[in-house]
């Protein structure tokens, strides 16, 4: 895949080709606009898809045979909707990682506690995710990043080394601050788009339809919607032969430091 790195060197290049047509044939100057274009489209693309691996590694998927699959929480915890998801996760014995917003763990630590007692693992999602984060500076994600894993720490003396950025959009200043933390960033494959206002027929089929093995699921803890969801999730594994591991277990990196 196209990395940032690349990206920008076959960019210059090609400036260069053009500004040499232009120099000694005299070609019209429009032509150097192709270039730019496509280079700001990749730019956005490279940015707004995780996948892509743009700026840095990111895992968002194992490959495996066996039938095991991982499912993710962001954006919590929810004092509403989270011990309910954590009570359905015991109920099938199933562990899952939860990418946390440090602002939101205040007055719900006993949620943390009790994540770690079940097993479940737990990583970063940056201390604001504020809409306006991917403008941070490389020091603005290193606060973000530290702030939340100090709180987690104090909590139950485990450094995150699990990072998922907010809204799976990556930078330059990110993938710096993530590497100078030695963070793991954590992806997925299937987006349950439970935050939309599909029902709950919609995300269930949407989910169930793409999963396989080494699969990572995307789903937030904040919403009745995804506890039912979950719920389905949940039923359709246990029904056809799939077994749900921790995100650790999967891609077999350690979580913690």
């Amino acid at each position: 895949m196209l990395n940032f790195k690349t990206a920008g060197s076959c960019f210059i290049i090609v400036i260069i080709a053009i500004a040499l047509l232009v120099y000694f044939f005299e070609i019209n100057y429009y032509w150097f606009l192709i270039p730019v274009i496509c280079f700001k489209v990749l730019i956005i693309y490279g940015s707004a898809k995780i996948q892509t691996d743009f700026y840095m590694k990111a895992f968002c998927s194992a490959t495996t045979r066996d039938k095991e699959i991982a499912l993710t929480f962001d954006d919590g915890p929810n004092p509403e909707y989270t011990k309910t998801i954590l009570s359905k996760l015991a109920e099938h014995n199933a562990p899952a990682t939860f990418f946390l917003i440090g602002k939101n763990i205040k007055g719900n630590e006993d949620i943390i506690k009790q994540m770690d007692a079940a097993g479940h693992m737990i990583g970063n999602h940056t201390y604001s995710h504020s809409f306006l984060i991917d403008f941070k500076s490389k020091n603005g994600f290193l606060y973000e990043l530290n702030a939340t894993s100090d709180i987690i720490y104090s909590i139950i003396k485990k450094r995150m080394k699990f990072f998922r950025p907010p809204y799976g959009v990556t930078t330059p200043n990110l993938a710096k601050a993530s590497k100078a933390l030695n963070y793991t960033i954590i992806g997925w494959n299937i987006r349950s788009l439970d935050t939309t206002k599909d029902s709950e027929e919609k995300i269930t089929s949407r989910v169930i339809s793409q999963i396989k093995p080494g699969a990572i699921i995307l789903f937030h803890d904040t919403s009745e919607k995804t506890i039912k969801v979950v719920e389905h999730t949940l039923n359709f594994a246990a029904k056809n032969g799939f077994k749900i591991v921790s995100v650790e277990s999967l891609l077999k990196i350690k979580g913690y430091a």
